[in-house]
């Protein structure tokens, strides 16, 4: 199974914990990450994370989550065609430009899920024609348990 982190995820293992949501969903990441350094499901990253990546501004958290990210197996480099596909997406919603290229970049690497933490993200997803299921980690988790 090929699964698409978007940039929220990698982050989430880093936020504040006292809070019961972000805890599990930090669980579930850690746990999906582990999976993925063992063979079972395969990560892929991309030139898109990298750059959000780049623009954190906290060194410290910016450093961790690279850390986190190295576990991807197959890296997934920026395209026109990707480019043109994010428009496409940003035309029929208001989604957020890193949200509908991160999605782009899922389906072009045909990831099976793209997870993220961005429940406005996972709601809109649901309404648009994707080649790739967007999820929370928690709700992928429940299904794979």
């Amino acid at each position: 199974m090929k699964i698409y982190l978007d940039n929220c995820c990698y982050n989430r293992p880093f936020d504040n914990q006292t809070h019961e949501r972000i805890h599990l969903e930090s669980e579930a990441i850690l746990m999906i990450l582990q999976r993925g350094q063992s063979g079972m499901y395969k990560i892929l990253g991309s030139d898109v994370l990298d750059l959000e990546m780049a623009h954190m501004s906290d060194d410290v958290k910016k450093q961790r989550v690279k850390n986190l990210y190295k576990v991807t197996d197959t890296h997934i480099h920026y395209t026109e065609e990707m480019k043109e596909r994010a428009r496409e997406l940003q035309q029929q919603s208001n989604i957020r430009t890193f949200d509908s290229l991160h999605i782009a970049v899922a389906e072009a690497g045909e990831a099976d899920v793209m997870l993220t933490t961005n429940v406005k993200l996972e709601k809109i997803s649901e309404t648009l024609d994707l080649n790739v299921r967007v999820i929370s980690p928690l709700k992928f988790a429940w299904e794979v348990i």
